[in-house]
This record gives C-alpha cells, structure tokens and sequence, in this order.
C-alpha cells in the first residue's frame, strides 16, 4: 500500500506543482521557494534539537506555546518549524524572527524525505495535529528519530477516510512514536485505526499567551470606533461573507450605529470580499487604509471595517463586543473558538465544527458559546449587543473553559522529553 501510495504521489506531483501555480495567481508567494518543498533546504549553522511541523496559520498558532518552550530549552537557531502555505510561513516569521529556522515542509516523497532529513538532522520530530504522511513516518523509524504528533484531532470525517485505507494506516500508524491526543473521543479513533501509543494530553491551544502588544493595538482600536456596538466575524471562508452580510443588515435596522469587523481567513480573498462589501452598499473601511489606529480622534463611523491584515487577530478580537467563528457555516470544521474565548467573549459558531468538536462541547457545556444558524444569527446578535449583562456572563462562563484546561503544554513537553 506505501508503494501505491508513493508511485501515486510521484504521478500526482507535476499536478500539484500546477495548482501552486493557479494559486499563485491570487498569492504570488506559491510561486517561490518551490526547492525547499522538494528537501532542498540550506543546512543549519548548529544542530537542530527539534523539527516541528505545522501546516498553516492555525497549526502555526497552536504550536506557539510549545515553539517558545522549545527554544527557550535549546536556544535560537536549533528549532526547525516547516508549513505547507505562504501564510503560516510568514506567521512562523512574524511571531519567531532568527529564533527558529523556517521552511517549506518536504513533500512525502521517499527521496525528498531523505534529502531534507540528511540535511537538517533533527534530535526529534514534533508533527501538529493530524499529518499523516507514509514516507516521513517510515523514515523517521528507520533512522531512529523519535516522531510524535501531538495536539492530536481526528475528526469523524477524517476517520472514516483514513479507515478506507485500513492497512497503510496502521502501518503509518506503527512508525509514530507516540500520539499525544487532545481529547478521550480522539484518542480512541487513533486507537481503531491501529495506533498503540496513544494518550490524552488535552489542547495546548488553552495554554497560548495572550499578547499584550495585540491587546494594546485592540484598545486604541476601540477608541476610534467609540461606544458603538461591535461584533467580529473572523476568518471567515467563501460563501460565508454574503450570509453574514444580511445578518449586518438586519442589525443595521434595530442598531444603526453596529459595526461589523470582517476579517477573512485567507489574505487572496481580501481584495473580493471589499468587492462584496461595496457590492453590497455598505460603507467600508479596510485596515489597510489606517495607517495606525491610535491616528488621531476621528472616529470610524463606516458600517464594515475589513480586516485586511495578517497577524493582527487578537487586536480584532479585543476591539469587539461578540465574536462569530468562520469555517463555521460551511463544511469547513471551524476554527480556533479558544482565542475569543479567552477575551472574555461571548463566541458564536455555525453548525459545522466537526474540527473543533472538544472545544465546541466545553463551551455549550458552560454556556460560554452560542451556536448559530444563517436564520437565527441576526436576532443572536441583536440580543447580544443589546444586554451587556448577558454578553459579560457567556463571555465570563467561556474564558472559565479556558483557565480551567490549561495545563497539556506541560504534560506535552514531559511526554517529549522536554521538561
């Protein structure tokens, strides 16, 4: 099956070289560093302690608790972190600098896999969440390099895709020195796939920091834009924009003066979902036009500021009253519902969070998350915005979730041996 597997992978990667290409229409940088993709990395001026994978700005972001951990042990320059997009490598620069060495992950290839690994030498290998990939795996093994995925999430959809492939599975599976999952239900679906050193070690996305320097641009944020009722809608996907849109209008029509902060998930939709907006007839405003937010007095008085930037999350967050979640409202699993919950806001979520399905739980369990449907977000928001008490109670009862499991950095650190 590794064979199939890998034959079909050799086949497939004059396509996959062609979609970075058509993506690269749209985001210029899947057009470079195409050698590092392929194991063609420079090698480290020292000895790599850890390599930790993450694949994009989500994974980048639930590994930065365990990234800091990880250089504060070794020091700069000996952890070597790799994504697959544009987007999570300029995360990976923008949050580390010269403290890590960055790159491409190499495609799961057998010869790229030995290239990059006779390259960069690493002590160990930390794979975020739920990568998979045959080659790597079995070269870790076969060279004695400790490989664990941690933060680990396997979704039912990914199950039963996985369980369609039963044999390569298990095998791939055999190669993995531990699996560090994030909650029981997860565990056990990597134990039916074959897994044997499975434990549940819970989310390290409850132990990130908050960054203070986000949290002092959200407060001058929130001076320009005065006491006007306020809610997010965060990295948001196609197709969600238009549905949350007509929620704004409905707001507009009960609470004039509501802004909507819209921030897409992925930077290439930036310039159509402003098309959408103006489309739309709703006065907007971008980030990108405000050279700073503490600018001056004048108010932001347009109906959609759009969050047109990268890095800049949590000053989006705590510049707002009420927090949607994209990925929520289409067949994406979600995103990170933890980062508002963190602030202290009441968060909102559609129907599909099928990748968020523990911290989705813990929320409706305290009461510290609503979730939502196309229909019900208008009057949700309405009710929100217009009771402060409520809003501060569901926002409380989910930064309760958050203090109260914190803790799986540290047993995930022990696990590796990094403590």
């Amino acid at each position: 099956m590794r064979a199939l597997y890998t034959a079909l992978l050799y086949l497939a990667t004059p396509f996959v070289l062609l979609r970075l290409l058509w993506r690269s229409r749209e985001l210029a940088a899947y057009r470079h560093r195409w050698n590092e993709r392929f194991g063609f990395v420079a090698r480290p001026a020292q000895p790599i302690a850890v390599w930790v994978h993450a694949v994009s700005v989500g994974e980048t972001l639930a590994a930065v608790p365990l990234i800091r951990a990880l250089i504060a042990r070794h020091g700069a320059g000996r952890v070597w972190v790799t994504t697959t997009t544009p987007t999570g490598s300029e995360r990976v620069t923008a949050l580390f600098g010269a403290d890590v060495v960055h790159s491409y992950a190499p495609y799961d290839l057998p010869d790229v896999v030995a290239r990059f690994l006779a390259r960069v030498r690493p002590g160990k290998i930390v794979v975020m969440e739920t990568e998979l990939w045959p080659n790597l795996l079995r070269a870790a093994a076969v060279r004695d390099i400790a490989l664990s995925i941690v933060n680990a999430r396997l979704s039912p959809r990914s199950f039963k895709g996985y369980s369609k492939v039963a044999g390569l599975a298990r095998r791939t599976l055999a190669d993995c020195r531990q699996i560090a999952a994030q909650s029981a239900a997860d565990a056990e679906r990597f134990r039916q796939l074959g897994a044997a050193q499975v434990s549940v070690m819970g989310n390290i996305k409850f132990d990130q920091q908050l960054p203070e320097a986000q949290l002092a641009l959200g407060r001058q944020l929130r001076a320009r834009l005065g006491a006007r009722p306020v809610w997010i809608a965060a990295s948001t996907h196609e197709g969600e924009d238009e549905i949350l849109l007509a929620a704004h209008r409905a707001l507009l029509a009960t609470q004039a003066d509501a802004l909507l902060l819209l921030v897409p998930r992925h930077p290439q939709r930036f310039d159509a979902v402003a098309r959408l907006v103006a489309r739309e007839s709703f006065t907007l405003i971008r980030r990108s036009a405000l050279a700073a937010f503490d600018g001056g007095t004048t108010l932001i008085d347009a109906q959609v500021l759009l969050g047109d930037s990268m890095g800049e999350m949590f000053a989006y967050f705590a510049a707002s009253d009420v927090a949607f979640v994209g990925g929520s409202l289409q067949a994406v699993g979600g995103h990170n519902v933890l980062e508002p919950a963190a602030l202290g806001l009441p968060v909102l979520f559609g129907p599909f969070m099928h990748n968020f399905v523990a911290a989705r739980d813990l929320l409706l369990h305290a009461h510290g998350g609503i979730e939502i449907s196309a229909a019900s977000l208008p009057d949700t928001l309405r009710v929100l915005l217009g009771d402060a008490n409520r809003r501060h109670a569901i926002g409380a009862a989910g930064r309760g979730v958050v203090e109260a499991n914190r803790g799986a950095l540290h047993k995930l650190l022990a696990a590796i041996g990094e403590t």
